[in-house]
């Protein structure tokens, strides 16, 4: 048999490839979008920080699926924050300086604010998607900052409403000793004095703390009508010790980021009534969150936790900003975000120029059994409109 080979001049041959090459293929002619995935992998917030790697992995997996951002290929590199804020600014920083500069992922407020103060000097943009600390879009807000979960002051304003139908009068207060655990506390403070009820008991609990004994202990005899808890590091062993103990359900709890997925799956059915806030679930009735609802349960066999919601939301944005500025350059796309109107889980919503906070709708939710397993769902919904200004400590 003969060797007959088909020459094709040069200039077709390419015009042929190019018209077969899959979109993921040309996604490579542009500069890629270098992900700084910065979460906790070990430490005392280990448990959320898997959900929020999901999260974002499953955004970015969906997006180079498509083709990738705007003609650009996503890729991530991961970093263990290890729930503090030197590890989180060690890693954040060392990512950035291999050309991750942009940051998502971290959880608690003091690891953000670590990392927030250093954008400028890392050439580095930064979206929030966890941290609720106001001080993020207060004094020390940046234009390289875009939050997009609540923030403290949402919440705040959320509550303040809320608080008037909570049944009880006399309330206590088991917070987180660090900068979020302190803000929540005091909002809740001030939203149930301002109703003419009281705090009669507020205790605060060192990060890592594992035997809440001692603080059961003034609990069960302070008598009051309802717990208020701010505590996601030590959620998990609070709430089993308080039923262990027989705090519950006899006093009942409230609170604040309490009712995450992480924490009803670990706890039993402990859970089972507590209200609380929540940043999202897959109740949420728009377009863009029962397509990601669907998406995720046909990967995963379950729905996506809150945690989860809100990191995939977080990447939609900072996906928004790229396509926005034609660009992956940091400084870049966070200004491109400034005062844009974004696709979100939530619907169309509007990225607050003064701050650069998102303004999303707020949610309260109780533990119930649903889809066949206790989660959050959703009883009350509270508009965008109700969030406060922005804070003018922040000079942008």
């Amino acid at each position: 048999m003969s060797d007959k080979r088909i020459v094709v001049p040069c200039a077709l041959a390419g015009a042929a490839l190019i018209a077969l090459a899959p979109l993921s293929a040309l996604a490579q002619a542009k500069e890629p979008v270098k992900i700084a995935l910065v979460s906790s992998k070990s430490g005392n917030f280990a448990a959320m920080g898997v959900d929020v790697l999901n999260g974002v992995r499953f955004a970015v997996e969906e997006a180079n699926a498509k083709g990738g951002v705007d003609g650009r290929r996503v890729i991530v590199a991961e970093g263990d924050d290890e729930g503090t804020p030197d590890a989180g600014r060690r890693v954040a920083e060392k990512l950035t300086r291999e050309g991750h500069n942009l940051i998502i992922g971290p959880i608690t407020s003091s690891i953000s604010l670590a990392i927030s103060q250093n954008l400028a000097r890392w050439d580095a943009a930064f979206i929030g998607t966890i941290s609720k600390a106001d001080k993020l879009t207060t004094d020390t807000c940046s234009p390289r900052f875009v939050r997009t979960n609540h923030s403290d002051a949402m919440d705040l304003a959320m509550i303040e409403q809320w608080v008037k139908n909570v049944p009880g009068n006399n309330f206590a207060i088991v917070a987180a000793d660090y900068v979020w655990g302190h803000d929540s506390a005091s909002s809740f403070e001030k939203a149930v004095t301002a109703q003419g009820k009281k705090v009669s008991v507020k205790l605060l609990a060192p990060l890592g703390t594992k035997d809440y004994a001692p603080y059961i202990q003034q609990l069960k005899a302070a008598n009051v009508d309802a717990i208020w808890v701010a505590d996601v590091s030590g959620g998990i062993a609070f709430v089993k010790q308080a039923a262990d103990f027989g705090l519950t359900p006899k006093t009942p709890l409230i609170g604040h980021a309490l009712v995450s997925n992480f924490l009803i799956n670990a706890t039993g059915n402990a859970m089972e009534g507590v209200p609380g806030n929540v940043g999202y679930t897959p109740d949420i009735d728009t377009p863009a969150s029962k397509a990601f609802a669907a998406a995720f349960k046909a990967k995963y066999n379950r729905l996506p936790s809150d945690t989860e919601g809100q990191a995939y939301n977080g990447a939609m944005v900072l996906f928004q900003g790229v396509k926005l500025a034609n660009s992956v350059q940091p400084e870049a796309v966070t200004k491109a975000l400034r005062g844009a109107q974004v696709d979100t889980l939530y619907g169309k919503m509007t990225i607050r120029a003064a701050d650069n906070q998102l303004l999303i709708p707020n949610y309260v939710a109780r533990v119930k059994r649903a889809d066949g397993v206790l989660r959050p769902v959703i009883e009350q919904t509270y508009p965008a409109s109700i969030t406060p200004p922005a804070s003018a400590l922040c000079k942008m």
